[in-house]
């Protein structure tokens, strides 16, 4: 399903029935009925102790909103909840409520039921925010078209973010909440020392959270060796901002200074200069004095990041259900004409009178199977539209994309709706739905951070030295001779003498025979074979320069011409090689694509930069056969023939 919103609210039409809107956390589940876009009619809040589940409690909100329906039937229905989603089956972080939700679908008789991470739901709701639902914390001002991070204590620490992606945002899964708790001072490092006495991890949500004022000021006392009394988060509140009881004044500024450290971390973690947004059920409670606390100078005190915070804004959300605008946002952009793929669909349907009748062809395969266009290489798309691969390549570009891969990116972006972050640990007894789904998710955000972090100045070097290279050989052992042997495949059809070794020896000795010019690309995900640091050194004496695919920092990494890192976030220290396997074959992709451009350009340069002799553009035949030749590196899907020529003319 596609959950994102456009930046810039659309007029919507009158819904054809009310819309059921929920905001589900660990104490209690809030619902309101939506009869137009943005007007809310009976909201009621209810404990999820007194339910069994929350089939139960839905149907009690609609027993007591009968009058309201006077008849109407709900047939659609989205649930923002505090807890990670991830398939069918839903178990709650901060309660023990667990159900799937089909099952809650048929029971229910509805025909649309989403669920949506909480802060995911929150993070939607933000760009609808006016002036009046955020007040804003410190200094700083928003740099529009940026990352936004979303954050919030309540029973537990919600953590989300909106990434721009053209006329819409993309907000991101997270549980960023349960990262190891960081002390900023010895008041704080007590905090947690004494939490250690009861919880073997300690994370940010142990202790920032409506639960975690209670531990604070049971651990503040304790440091004070004081007695602490018997109160509840609210009571501890209450007292401390009446100066009825300095230390429970004292454990709500130490929750605000740790809020601020919290609300850092995600700012430089995200990059999040549109602003940090503080929403959840706590911070409201504190009224005027959160503006005054220790939160904003702890959110700035980065360092010699301070400078850079400085300028990021911090809100808090004022309105008193945000949820409900962005469950609302998410279930409108679902049914929004029934059609998947949200903006870049749309764009699609309003400029089909404009497209040939070919590229129609491949409009109409978009619209109705878009999946189909993300999973499929370019030579299955062409034949599925009945088309040849270059109008494939020519729609894509129409909607200006730089091609069908940045094409699938955004399609993908649109359909799945938000982008992980980190990894989804597969575990016993996930289904295949599950674990394929986790897998899957792991890749795509691995293959997204290498895209964050590429150095492309270390990319072009290397694509200058290969395309300038007398011999180019590939060295990799174990998982990583397979990246050689497909670099091997690609390269060769460039008229450059290349092979790829993955036997130690042939690579010695075929080292000892290299020169001036040569070339050798290893690929090593530890980056600390002895054998290949060994090779390494006498290439470089010979004259020869090395391209590592490896691993950031490694000794591999330092000895090489140029690196060219492919680790992401969860793949340090790891001996898993599947996704760095992948992130390698990736980069063997952009490097074959960078020397096939530089080899296609003396052709386009001869030409005038894509003119003939007379002025004219260059030949449909000439782009038509280096657009199958950049399609094939990327997807292997143009004839073993066409490649060979093209290749050969590109020489």
């Amino acid at each position: 399903m596609s959950i994102g919103v456009p930046k810039h609210e659309r007029a919507g039409g009158r819904a054809r029935a009310p819309r059921l809107l929920a905001d589900v956390g660990g104490t209690n589940a809030r619902f309101t009925l939506e009869f137009e876009p943005g007007q809310w009619r009976h909201i009621k809040v209810y404990p999820c102790a007194d339910y069994a589940g929350l089939a139960e409690v839905i149907q009690a909100y609609l027993r007591d909103a009968a009058d309201v329906l006077d008849g109407t039937r709900v047939t659609h229905a989205a649930v923002a909840i505090a807890t990670p989603i991830d398939g069918d089956e839903v178990a709650m972080t901060n309660h023990n409520w667990r159900f799937s939700i089909e099952q809650t679908r048929t029971t229910l008789s509805l025909d649309t039921l989403l669920v949506v991470n909480d802060f995911a739901a929150l993070a939607m709701a933000v760009p609808r925010l006016d002036e009046h639902q955020r007040v804003p914390v410190g200094g700083g001002s928003a740099r529009p078209g940026s990352v936004i991070g979303v954050l919030g204590p309540g029973t537990g620490l919600g953590v989300s973010g909106l990434v721009p992606a053209g006329e819409r945002w993309i907000p991101l899964d997270s549980e960023g909440g349960h990262a190891n708790f960081s002390p900023a001072d010895a008041r704080e490092l007590a905090v947690l020392q004494y939490a250690w006495q009861t919880h073997e991890h300690v994370s940010f949500e142990r202790l920032v959270s409506g639960p975690g004022i209670a531990l604070v000021y049971q651990a503040l006392a304790a440091q004070h060796q004081r007695r602490a009394e018997p109160l509840e988060t609210a009571d501890i509140v209450k007292r401390g901002l009446a100066g009825q009881c300095d230390l429970c004044m004292e454990a709500v500024e130490c929750f605000c200074g740790m809020l601020g450290t919290f609300a850092g971390n995600v700012a430089i973690t995200l990059g999040a200069r549109g602003g940090v947004y503080i929403g959840g059920g706590v911070v409201p409670h504190l009224g005027d004095y959160f503006a005054r606390s220790p939160f904003r100078a702890r959110f700035e005190a980065k360092g010699r990041f301070t400078d850079y915070l400085a300028q990021v804004p911090t809100f808090v959300i004022a309105d008193p259900y945000p949820a409900f605008l962005g469950v609302s946002a998410i279930l409108a952009d679902h049914l929004r004409g029934g059609t998947p793929g949200g903006a870049l669909v749309e764009r699609v349907q309003h400029m089909q009178s404009k497209l040939s009748p070919a590229e129609r062809r491949v409009a109409d395969l978009m619209i109705n199977h878009p999946r189909t266009l993300i999973g499929d290489p370019v030579g299955e798309i062409a034949r599925k539209a009945n088309v040849s691969q270059p109008t494939v390549i020519r729609f894509c570009r129409s909607l200006g994309c730089q091609g069908l891969t940045d094409f699938k990116l955004k399609l993908a972006g649109e359909l799945i709706g938000s982008l992980p972050v980190g990894q989804s640990r597969v575990r016993l007894g996930d289904a295949a739905s599950d674990f394929g789904s986790k897998v899957l998710d792991n890749t795509m955000s691995a293959i997204l951070q290498m895209r964050e972090h590429l150095n492309f100045d270390a990319l072009e070097q290397a694509i200058d030295r290969l395309h300038r290279a007398h011999r180019i050989e590939f060295y990799g052992l174990g998982n990583s001779g397979i990246v050689a042997q497909d670099a091997h495949y690609k390269f060769f059809r460039f008229g450059i003498p290349t092979i790829a070794y993955h036997d130690p020896y042939l690579q010695a000795a075929s080292a000892a025979l290299l020169r001036q010019g040569d070339v050798v690309v290893m690929v090593s995900n530890s980056g600390k074979s002895e054998e290949l640091l060994r090779l390494a050194d006498q290439v470089l004496r010979a004259g020869a320069s090395v391209i590592a695919l490896t691993t950031r920092g490694t000794p591999l990494a330092k000895k090489a011409s140029v690196a060219l890192e492919t680790d992401h976030l969860e793949m340090r220290d790891s001996h898993l090689s599947m996704i760095s396997r992948i992130l390698h074959l990736l980069m063997i992709d952009i490097l074959a694509v960078g020397v096939a451009i530089r080899k296609a350009s003396p052709v386009l340069d001869s030409a005038g930069q894509g003119e003939d002799e007379h002025g004219g553009a260059l030949p449909n035949a000439a782009r038509d056969a280096a657009d199958a030749v950049l399609e094939w590196l990327s997807h292997g899907a143009a004839s073993g023939e066409a490649v060979q020529q093209g290749a050969i003319g590109a020489s």
